[in-house]
């Protein structure tokens, strides 16, 4: 992954992740699982269904201490089996 977050943000600092992805109730579970192996902290992440209701957005505000970091965040995200999108 080839990002300029290094250029864009002053390290560490507060991103917030929204991942989008199959109307399931373990989704967010699924998010904060994945979080907490690489940025533990106590999450509380909010949840809002799509207008038919097939997928839900998840937003979750995690403290990233690098290009690195962030990157691996994303990543990690983006292989979960219900998510479709990570913003």
């Amino acid at each position: 992954m080839d990002t300029r977050f290094d250029e864009l943000l002053d390290f560490p600092c507060s991103q917030t992740f929204k991942v989008m992805g199959i109307a399931h109730e373990d989704l967010p579970q699924h998010v904060v699982t994945c979080l907490q192996a690489h940025a533990p902290g106590d999450y509380s992440p909010t949840v809002k269904p799509s207008k038919k209701g097939n997928y839900h957005s998840v937003s979750v505000s995690v403290r990233v201490t690098s290009k690195e970091h962030m990157e691996t965040i994303y990543t990690e995200l983006a292989k979960l089996e219900l998510v479709r999108v990570v913003l």
